[in-house]
């Protein structure tokens, strides 16, 4: 992989055979264009690296809403279905407890999953980070 600060020889390229012979006006210029062009390459890898993570942030939420629509269709149909069948042997009431609890047991899997998926994503672009506390000065 190319290193995204530039070289020592390509500063002598653009400056003329020899950096000792650039006017300091030269230099201050191609100082300028250096920390311009390090910047600009920095903020791309920043972007990439959240776009990243949003992609993951997006995915996670998909995920979540997809779970919560499917659990809400299996609820609506499963509970008619279980309470009419528990209704042959116990009150509809009791039927409707024993349905209230199993939902609470699913939406607390769903959620623990969802919660998961959500701690994997992470917004700091730690690359960018790095790259940048190199090119400090100290």
């Amino acid at each position: 992989m190319t290193s995204p600060y530039p070289s020592e020889a390509s500063t002598s390229q653009r400056t003329g055979s020899d950096p000792g012979q650039a006017s300091v006006g030269e230099l201050i210029g191609q100082v300028t264009t250096d920390v311009t062009t390090l910047m600009r390459q920095e903020f791309a890898l920043a972007k990439a690296e959240m776009k990243q993570e949003a992609s993951k942030a997006g995915k996670a939420g998909g995920l979540l809403g997809g779970a919560g629509f499917a659990g809400y269709m299996l609820a609506l149909f499963a509970s008619v279905a279980v309470m009419a069948a528990l209704d042959e042997v116990m009150p509809l009431w009791a039927a409707a407890a024993i349905v209230a609890v199993l939902y609470a047991i699913a939406a607390a899997v769903l959620y623990s999953k969802g919660r998961a998926e959500l701690k994997q994503v992470d917004p700091v672009p730690h690359e960018t980070v790095e790259t940048l506390k190199e090119g400090m000065p100290r």
